[in-house]
Parts: C-alpha cells; structure tokens; sequence
C-alpha cells in the first residue's frame, strides 16, 4: 500500500459525503491499516511488527493527504504549497523554492541557518514569502510542543515573525476536545500557535485558536486579505 492507495481511500469518501469526507479521516485510516497489513503480511519487516511498520506509514502519509485535500484551494486563493521535506531533503531546488527555503530559515547564529520541522509551507508564489507553516500528526502528543518551539523562533527574527504556524490533525486522543478543564497540548495550542484545525465528526468545544477543519481556507483568505 502506498499513498496512491490511500488518495483513492480518501476520493472515494468524497464522492460519498462530499465536503463532509474531512470529518472522517480516522475511519479512512482504519480501513486503511487494514489493508495495509495485508500487504504487509507478504512480506513482513524484519522486526515482525506490524504496528510500528503502520505508524511509520501513518504519521509520513497523513501529512500528504492534508496537503493533497488543501492545495487546491490555497492555489485558488493564488498561493502555492510545497511539503517541508522537499524543502529540508532536496540538494538541488528549484530558483523559486530555494527562495522560499532562505525565507523560512531560522538564524542561530554561529551555527547556521535551519529549517523548521514542519510538514507543509504555503507561500507567494510571486515574492516567495512564507505566509503559513503547517505541522500534520495524528495526535498532538507527537509533535504539538516542538511546533510551539517553532513558532516561537520564528517569532524572533524579523524576516520570519510574520509566518503563522497551524497544527491540523484528527485529533484521535481528543486533546483538544474541551476548552476547559484544558489539556496541554490544547494549552500550547491556544498560548503559542497561531491556530490548529481539526479534522473529525466530534463536536468539539472551538475557539479563535481551535476549529474544525471547514474554517481553515476562510481564515487563510482574511490572512491574506489583511496583508494588503
């Protein structure tokens, strides 16, 4: 099973549920897992575990799926979307994502310029200025304080301050259920990121830092309509 697979997964449920198809991203990764052991059972890892051999698809496949569901829309809005390990992995760039790579580095100093750990860059494709980091787990316990260390030293340097951080996730432990009694990666969240956007059928109690998945592109636009 590959990420093919998984997009086929995931059309399929469009055409079902149509804009709704979001809400069900845990679902569709459970049939998912499914048929990935499957394949799997053909040749299994050395280890004999299926389990870590499916979290290692999981975590590396769900960030390109966030990022196949949104380009289309962010393109609409006249921005591009490049995935972060293009940028951190690639030894040769295109002139523009180099750009764009240089635009998103963080200083530190005498040791160098370095990227942060993000899963997904949304930028202007005219200037190259990063407008939005993405980061994209299954749970927030698996990257969401690290993501507000991102923010944080994005925040210090002038060049970078403006790039807003997000974390969009299904949410499957439900940190981000309750405003109150807050849980700390929902507590992160609401401090120290700009916003994180959820992908479930749960209600969940939202804010101006945690909302369902559906607000996501409108509040890409106001951000971009403020920068004008």
């Amino acid at each position: 099973m590959d990420f093919e697979d998984l997009k086929r997964l995931y059309l399929k449920k469009q055409k079902q549920l149509g804009v709704d198809a979001y809400k069900h991203i845990s679902e569709l990764l459970k049939e998912a897992k499914e048929l990935h052991k499957q394949d799997w059972l053909k040749c299994p890892t050395p280890s004999g575990d299926h389990e870590q051999s499916w979290r290692a698809f999981k975590g590396k496949n769900l960030e390109k799926l966030v990022q196949y569901i949104i380009t289309e829309e962010v393109e609409e809005l006249g921005l591009k979307v490049v995935n972060g390990n293009r940028l951190e992995r690639s030894k040769s760039l295109p002139k523009k994502l180099s750009k764009v790579k240089r635009n998103l580095a963080i200083n530190y100093g005498e040791f160098g310029l370095h990227l942060p750990d993000v899963d997904i860059i949304i930028y202007h494709p005219r200037t190259c200025k990063v407008l939005a980091a993405i980061s994209s787990k299954v749970t927030l316990r698996e990257r969401i304080a690290q993501t507000g260390y991102w923010k944080l030293k994005l925040l210090q340097d002038e060049a970078t301050k403006h790039i807003r951080v997000y974390f969009i996730t299904p949410d499957e432990d439900g940190t981000l259920t309750y405003e109150k009694p807050t849980k700390k990666g929902r507590a992160i969240v609401e401090v120290d990121l700009d916003g994180s956007y959820v992908l479930t059928e749960e209600k969940i109690e939202e804010s101006e830092k945690v909302k369902l998945f559906e607000h996501f592109i409108d509040d890409l636009r106001r951000l971009l309509n403020n920068e004008k």
